[in-house]
């Protein structure tokens, strides 16, 4: 029974460390897919000279960012501040789970996009669902799970 518990232990804290390493992994994974995204949409992006100057946030009730562009900077959300402050993109992830008043994982969020849910896809979608959930916009009480608080989408 000794060695047997001895084998158990040891196989726990190898299970501990890749476990450990594992998630370091998935972190230094999904830097490079936000870091290769964020390439991605600077490069898509008209010259300096051709672009609209952007105007700052307005109002303090049902506050818009005017002028937000894709690639723009998601704000936290707040009290007021509706889905228009928020770039192109992350509009319509919100929007989708406006229509469909339930949690809703990534795969079915590209497909409500219009997108093919490939892998890629399905990253790029997670990205903007992390980083909306992260700032405010969109809950994930479940792993992978998004859906909207109440009173998150603005009143649209």
């Amino acid at each position: 029974m000794g060695l047997l518990e001895e084998r158990e232990r040891a196989a726990r804290q190898r299970v501990e460390r890749l476990q450990a390493e594992l998630q370091e992994a998935e972190a230094a994974w999904e830097r490079f897919v936000i870091a290769r995204q964020a390439v991605a949409e600077v490069l898509a992006e008209p010259p300096a000279r051709e672009k609209a100057p952007s105007a700052g946030v307005a109002g303090e009730r049902g506050a818009r960012v005017a002028g937000a562009v894709p690639g723009s900077v998601v704000p936290v959300w707040r009290d007021g501040l509706d889905p228009g402050a928020l770039a192109p993109d992350y509009q319509r992830l919100v929007e989708v789970l406006v229509a469909s008043g339930e949690e809703m994982d990534c795969r079915q969020l590209a497909a409500a996009l219009g997108l093919e849910p490939v892998p890629a896809k399905v990253e790029g979608v997670r990205s903007k669902a992390k980083r909306l959930a992260a700032r405010g916009w969109l809950v994930e009480e479940r792993p992978g799970m998004f859906s909207l608080l109440a009173g998150r989408a603005g009143g649209s």
